[in-house]
């Protein structure tokens, strides 16, 4: 059965729950949800039509669906008590027990999946510390040990494709000095593998996934860990790491590191310190050879300024901030990445600029 389940030929979502009833139900919870998606009929006539929430059996008897407990149970732990959210934080960044225990946080977040959700990330973002630096054009610029996005992502990733079949433990997210580990129940499901993960989805749980996109927490289908990825590389981080423990996904986010928060400032004050209308060319590197199309410093410190502001930036308009050609946008770029400045991660469309270090 498991392997029926991680391969989708069957989803433990549509399990019915023994012994939940209607009762168990949180009519309210499924009257905003029905809502939401439009429905216009009674919360149970919802429930008895869609996605298979109640079913009727060979017996006459109503079942109720395991992701209609998760998503609409007025205490779904009666059922399914370690499908939680536990995080933990570490001092240090060793996971440590006995007479050198260094926990220093552990919270448990229950209820439904959409609580969990929101607590959980409400309480993560509470431990995310933030660097604020002054940036170009002397305005102050904050930078985040984690992007808000990549928080967001990973803990829906989390709650939405966990194996709730797998009873024994809960989710864990551990937050170290240098990285957060989300440890969620199940392996990698159907074809997804930790070399396709970017571009390769497949839901454990669509239920449950359409509902809380719904909610605006699945933004499209497939584009939340490549999204991750990215965010990690244009904030100067590293793009998480995936293994599994038997039957637990562990998947580590490197913390982006205070030096790539100043790090984007620093080919900004590299420039600053030129003359003039000095061809950056001819002063950044001695090693650089003249040019004949020169880089202003005013021109340079703009485009370092847009890509900072906007790592999806796109040509056509740093061309219109700046009030110059799109071609000469280009050639300045251009030179921009030959110094080791600014480089291009992705294709044109759907990808990103990233300001790296020399």
């Amino acid at each position: 059965m498991q392997l029926m389940y991680d391969k989708g030929e069957r989803f433990y979502e549509d399990t019915a729950v023994y012994g939940a009833t209607i009762d168990d139900i949180d009519m309210d919870a499924v009257a905003e949800y029905a809502k939401l998606v439009g429905y216009g009929k009674s919360p149970l006539e919802y429930l008895r039509e869609n996605n298979g929430f109640v079913t009727t059996n060979k017996k006459g008897e109503e079942d109720v669906s395991v992701a209609c407990i998760l998503l609409f149970g007025k205490n779904p732990q009666k059922f399914f008590p370690r499908s939680r959210t536990r995080f933990i934080r570490y001092e240090g960044v060793d996971e440590k027990v006995g007479a050198e225990m260094n926990v220093i946080k552990d919270v448990i977040f229950e209820g439904t999946i959409l609580n969990q959700v929101r607590k959980t990330i409400e309480y993560i973002e509470t431990q995310v510390r933030e660097h604020t630096f002054l940036g170009q054009h002397g305005q102050f610029v904050t930078r985040r040990d984690y992007p808000e996005f990549v928080i967001q992502e990973m803990v829906v990733n989390a709650c939405c494709h966990r194996a709730h079949n797998i009873k024994g433990t809960e989710i864990q997210i551990k937050m170290f000095d240098d990285r957060i580990v989300f440890e969620s129940p199940g392996k990698l499901p159907g074809q997804v593998k930790p070399t396709n993960i970017r571009t390769t989805h497949f839901s454990r749980n669509p239920k449950i996934a359409a509902f809380l996109k719904a909610y605006h927490y699945v933004k499209e289908f497939g584009e939340g860990m490549d999204r991750i990825c990215r965010e990690q590389e244009a904030n100067g981080g590293q793009v998480p790491s995936f293994r599994t423990d038997d039957f637990i996904l562990k998947i580590t986010v490197p913390k982006v590191t205070e030096n790539s928060s100043i790090r984007l400032g620093t080919e900004q004050n590299r420039i600053e310190k030129l003359p003039e209308n000095t061809d950056v060319t001819e002063n950044v590197t001695d090693t650089s050879q003249k040019t004949s199309q020169k880089t202003s410093q005013k021109t340079s410190q703009k485009i370092i300024g847009l890509v900072k502001e906007d790592p999806y930036i796109s040509t056509s308009r740093m061309a219109e901030v700046i009030g110059i050609d799109r071609r000469n946008i280009a050639r300045n770029i251009k030179k921009l990445q030959d110094l080791g400045i600014v480089r291009r991660v992705g294709p044109d469309k759907g990808g990103f600029w990233e300001i790296i270090e020399e």
